[in-house]
């Protein structure tokens, strides 16, 4: 019997804070005269699956947020995570628990195609899925070695098409897994069902989530599921200069 597809309440939360070590004051960073942040705010709305809130670290984001014609909720500056940001925003601007499915938008995607965000809601249809994610085929030969280059490992057949489904066995920042076939590049965008987002923040660090440095794998050390959906291109993340002009030159009106 075919599944049919259980009622959603996503909300999308973009954490976002000016400490960034390689790049200070990204969320601000100007793109054609308006920060990052708006960027990425715009883009969310774009994907039109829910309301979109930005946990701020600092009143310098809010208040470009709500230039943006955007709501931003302040969060706790020592957070140790954008996870811990993104559950206190929820708890205060949701505490009637209306929003059952909380989808994870990194501040620094502000190229990301409104497509991707909408796409990782799509495992939800099994109701024991937890967590969900995105990842692409590596292309460049570059990337497989690269430890910068967060690899995910899932069964999908060698032939898999763009949305396909496939459960998350581990991530890792080697070439992995060894032998004929594609590796995959781990896109950090995450969708939690609610509770799953609750006890994710309660848990402590993993044994592999503090070798890998790789958050994730707290969730998978603890027995969580995490589906990943496979996607046809990997959005921008902007963590240097080089990303920076990157941006703008993709995002050039002209």
């Amino acid at each position: 019997m075919a599944r049919t597809q259980p009622a959603q309440t996503p909300l999308v939360i973009i954490p976002a804070r000016l400490a960034s070590t390689r790049l200070p004051g990204k969320p601000l960073a100007l793109i054609h005269g308006e920060p990052m942040i708006a960027h990425v705010l715009r883009r969310a709305n774009e994907a039109a699956i829910g309301p979109v809130i930005v946990a701020c670290a600092e009143q310098e984001i809010a208040s470009a947020v709500e230039a943006a014609g955007g709501q931003a909720i302040l969060t706790d500056p020592r957070h140790p995570s954008g996870s811990d940001r993104i559950h206190e925003a929820l708890t205060r601007f949701d505490p009637n628990r209306r929003h059952d499915i909380i989808v994870n938008v990194q501040g620094d995607l502000p190229t990301i195609d409104p497509a991707l965000i909408a796409a990782v809601l799509a495992p939800f249809l099994d109701p024991g899925v937890e967590i969900t994610t995105l990842a692409c085929i590596i292309r460049d030969p570059a990337e497989r070695h690269n430890p910068s280059v967060v690899k995910a490992i899932a069964p999908f057949a060698m032939d898999a098409a763009p949305g396909s489904i496939a459960r998350a066995l581990y991530f890792t920042r080697t070439a992995t897994p060894s032998g004929d076939g594609p590796l995959y590049h781990h896109i950090g965008l995450y969708a939690y069902r609610r509770a799953a987002l609750e006890r994710f923040v309660t848990l402590p660090p993993g044994i592999l989530e503090q070798r890998e440095k790789l958050e994730q794998l707290r969730a998978l050390e603890a027995g969580m599921r995490i589906d990943i959906v496979l996607v046809e291109t990997m959005p921008l993340g902007v963590d240097t200069e080089a990303d920076l002009a990157r941006a703008r030159e993709l995002l050039d009106p002209n």
